[in-house]
């Protein structure tokens, strides 16, 4: 028999709160729920859920900015979640969504389609590991999904075309590439591109994840050849 999914309710609005939890039980889901954004932080810390149902105004920390703790923290990063506020206008729903919700649902609502969400966002979920789409290495977290690098825990601003870098590496540790092998593998058929800008993407990518960018742990030189991925981390 299948465990029943856990669920957060994240919203300061009691009566609302009541009626999505009556009815996601009568569903089979297990709830709990938080009235503010410090509560809904410690029990996601404490407890392992399966979703949240956040809402966007919330007392003390926003739904907006718990949303991005709990994106930018490798324990809770991949934990689905669902926005739910009383703003509808399209530059809160593609906000909420480019802060790493899965879905965002406008007040008011039918509780069936919110339970259809919930069960929806699941399935795309199911049958997928915490962490799978993460590649740690070191102190070095990669996710590939949402495109975000987490470097002792904190999250780091990379380009695409960093990141992109990074990733290609980093899959491939302990083997060099000549710098004509790394533009065609990131830059593929871009015109104008010299070999020298993959020295500028290694020399930022160091400034950025390593400690000693001059003493490089990750992404190392072998001199004359070209760059790789560290095989020791």
């Amino acid at each position: 028999m299948e465990t029943p999914k856990q669920i957060l309710v994240v919203d300061d609005e009691a009566d609302l709160v009541e009626l999505v939890a009556y009815n996601l039980r009568k569903e089979g889901f297990l709830v709990k729920s938080a009235p503010d954004g410090e509560t809904a932080l410690a029990q996601v810390r404490k407890d392992a859920f399966d979703l949240i149902i956040l809402d966007l105004m919330l007392p003390g920390i926003q739904g907006m900015e718990l949303c991005r703790i709990i994106r930018s923290d490798p324990r809770t990063s991949s934990l689905p979640i669902i926005m739910l506020t009383a703003k509808g206008e399209e530059v809160d729903r593609i906000l909420g969504l480019e802060m790493g919700a899965d879905d965002y649902i406008a007040k008011p609502f039918s509780p069936r389609e919110l339970v259809a969400r919930v069960k929806a966002v699941l399935r795309r979920t199911k049958g997928k590991p915490t962490g799978e789409h993460i590649l740690t290495i070191g102190d070095l977290r990669i996710d590939r999904e949402r495109y975000v690098v987490f470097v002792k825990s904190r999250p780091v601003k990379l380009s695409a075309t960093e990141f992109k870098l990074l990733l290609f590496l980093a899959e491939r540790r302990g083997k060099v590439f000549s710098r004509n092998q790394l533009l065609d593998a990131i830059w593929r058929d871009e015109a104008f591109v010299e070999p020298r800008t993959v020295d500028v993407h290694i020399r930022r990518l160091r400034s950025t994840i390593e400690d000693d960018p001059a003493q490089p742990r990750y992404i190392k030189t072998m001199r004359g050849i070209g760059y790789f991925f560290d095989a020791k981390e």
